[in-house]
């Protein structure tokens, strides 16, 4: 039984909540932060997250769905 709720419940984590900033309000967000573009975002896990360009580094982030706070960052290796 616990398997049949899995699924819905990991398909609704990549989607963003109601209560969430929209993705737009993300992005001005970011490149207030410094960013010089996004060249991806998506929700994930809990939380937006993606990929963009600062200070000439590609890097990846992540950022609270409520607040629009980055709360993780590091150069993209890939």
């Amino acid at each position: 039984m616990a398997l049949g709720l899995a699924g819905p419940v990991l398909a609704k984590e990549d989607k963003p909540g109601a209560d969430w900033i929209p993705a737009e309000q993300v992005k001005q967000k970011l490149m207030d932060a410094g960013y010089s573009s996004i060249t991806e975002l998506e929700a994930d896990d809990g939380h937006w997250e993606g990929e963009g360009l600062k200070n000439g580094v590609k890097m990846e982030f992540h950022v609270d769905p409520r607040t629009g706070a980055i709360t993780k960052e590091k150069p993209d290796k890939d």
